[in-house]
């Protein structure tokens, strides 16, 4: 049986954006010996990708920082405060740590003690999602009344580690297998869920979800440490663009012919979809896959860039502040990350 509720409320949504504006031009401009020596056109980054600018924190900064900030927001919207929490998430794929889970920073900013439960969730780009369904699980089985999912992501390092080794060395493949990277953006988010039960605003109902995952198609896109000769351990992410783009259309398309039958949706039903923000080819291939049109989804990815697990609840939280979701309407969050999984939430706004 796919995940149904009947008492659980995305109460409020709050986030933090990188202050370093990066504009496409400006990362072009330090690939110059790059693109002259692979006989590429100023420009073409943003023409595959449509993204215009990404956010970056400043070097050094804390992910614990951003994410508390993020967190702060969301529990000040709701009306909760820390202690009321019943548990606390972190689902980013960026930590500061192997251990402790990053979540235990978190709450410790937010000065939350006691009995709740912290931790971190790990699923590429869909942690953040995943972690609401943690919660609600809870909410819904009464187990407590609020919890908190919170992810920072920074894509400032793996983005001078990647131009570097460009510059040194590199053809076409390497360039291309690169080209993921370069969309990266920087922002934490924070999802608050209640069982609608505080005397602050009670939200935006959930009410179902659905996954779908095809793990042979995990080593696709690829972030992590590997063994590099002569300086140890170093980050790397590989990413075969094309591949993910066609399994991941695919993958979307049985997750959103599950999602429909399992919410009794149909899909002219659906008043507004918030995707994944990858980029201007991800978004046209899936929407032309799921029969949408344009005008229901909501965009963010040309002026942040992909923020990983925090894109789509910022697009979300963005798209809420608005105006382009409005209260009453079906919302379907569409969300797809490495692995690959596909997980699809539905909300009445």
């Amino acid at each position: 049986m796919d995940p149904k509720y009947q008492r659980v409320m995305l109460t409020a949504l709050g986030y933090e954006l990188g202050p370093v504006v990066v504009t496409t031009p400006e990362l072009e401009e330090r690939l110059e010996p790059v693109y002259t020596r692979l006989g590429l056109q100023p420009g073409q980054l943003e023409a595959w990708t449509g993204i215009q600018e990404r956010r970056w924190w400043e070097p050094g900064f804390q992910l614990s920082t951003g994410a508390i900030a993020a967190a702060r927001k969301a529990l000040q919207k709701g009306g909760v405060e820390p202690d009321d929490l019943g548990v606390l998430i972190y689902a980013g794929v960026c930590r500061e740590n192997f251990e402790p889970a990053t979540a235990c920073a978190v709450a410790d900013g937010l000065g939350l003690r006691g009995r709740a439960m912290l931790y971190d969730v790990s699923n590429a780009c869909l942690g953040v999602l995943n972690g609401m369904l943690e919660v609600a699980n809870r909410i819904e089985l009464g187990q407590i009344r609020a919890g908190l999912v919170v992810s920072c992501e920074t894509a400032r390092e793996i983005n001078e580690l990647m131009a570097g080794r460009l510059l040194q060395k590199a053809g076409m493949e390497e360039f291309t297998k690169a080209l993921a990277t370069f969309t990266g953006g920087s922002g934490a988010v924070a999802a608050l869920l209640t069982d609608g039960s505080f005397p602050g605003p009670r939200g935006h109902r959930l009410l179902g979800a659905v996954s779908e995952a095809a793990p042979e198609h995990h080593r696709l896109c690829r972030w992590g440490l590997r063994e590099v000769p002569d300086q140890g351990l170093s980050q790397f992410m590989d990413t075969d663009s094309v591949a993910v783009l066609k399994h991941g259309v695919q993958l979307g398309q049985r997750t959103w012919a599950r999602f429909l039958e399992a919410m009794s949706w149909s899909a002219a039903s659906v008043d507004r979809v918030i995707c994944h923000q990858v980029g201007q080819g991800h978004q046209e291939a899936i929407l032309k896959a799921l029969q949408l049109p344009k005008e229901k989804d909501y965009i963010t990815y040309r002026y942040l860039g992909n923020m990983g697990t925090a894109a789509l609840p910022v697009a979300a939280a963005i798209a809420d502040e608005r105006g382009a979701l409005k209260p009453g309407q079906r919302a379907g969050f569409l969300g797809i990350g490495s692995g690959l999984t596909c997980l699809m939430m539905g909300l009445e706004w």
